[in-house]
């Protein structure tokens, strides 16, 4: 029997992400979903992050936390899917580099934007991604030249980096460049993110409808 997957989330979080992962791996998984506040933060819930926060999940024994994480887990666990380059596959290395330049430098300098903190120029080497506009200009130069960031097919690189540019985009974080939006528009077409966002959505719709009246 194949082991369960349990995968903690709420629809309003970064979780998505990791919905549209599952989806695109296809296997059969369980949602818990929490509320923000004292649900993520309770003595059961700590034992699977002791952070208190989503997404995670726990598959058989093992638990994984952290979106890129989870990601490239998903990914080397079902091969079957293809959603990542073989060791012996050149594309390797570019998978792994954008995968977590997206987790570190794109979404931290995303967060200090949308924060309002500027990073002094005498201490831009100090900070993982230097200045926000050195991020921007390095990933419009990758998409402007290529539709996937790990040779000629769509991975869990993709997918992480995808939907953070789709998020900070929609919210007026992330400058909205014709290669940011090109990139985007051909991710979100995938089936599996259409399912995703349709069960978040739905949970959305469900949580916000008044209490029925007898």
């Amino acid at each position: 029997m194949a082991e369960e997957i349990v995968f903690y989330t709420n629809p309003k979080s970064r979780a998505r992400t990791v919905r549209w992962m599952l989806e695109e791996v296809g296997q059969p998984y369980r949602a818990e979903v929490l509320d923000f506040g004292p649900p993520m933060k309770t003595a059961q819930y700590r034992a699977v992050n002791p952070m208190g926060k989503v997404p995670a999940i726990r598959h058989g024994a093992t638990v994984v936390t952290e979106v890129a994480a989870i990601c490239a887990y998903l990914a080397d666990a079902f091969p079957e899917a293809g959603l990542a380059p073989t060791a012996s596959d050149p594309a390797r290395g570019p998978y792994y580099r954008w995968l977590f330049f997206s987790a570190g430098p794109v979404e931290y300098a995303l967060i200090d934007k949308a924060l309002g903190v500027s990073v002094p120029s005498e201490r831009r080497g100090m900070v993982g991604y230097g200045c926000y506009e050195d991020m921007v200009e390095t990933l419009d130069q990758l998409l402007s030249g290529t539709d996937y960031v790990a040779g000629n097919r769509f991975t869990a690189a993709d997918l992480c980096l995808g939907a953070l540019l789709n998020w900070t985009m929609a919210f007026g974080i992330m400058d909205k460049r014709p290669s940011f939006e090109r990139y985007v528009s051909r991710l979100t077409e995938r089936p599996a993110y259409g399912r995703a966002t349709a069960i978040d959505e739905a949970l959305i719709a469900e949580a916000t409808q008044p209490p029925s009246v007898a």
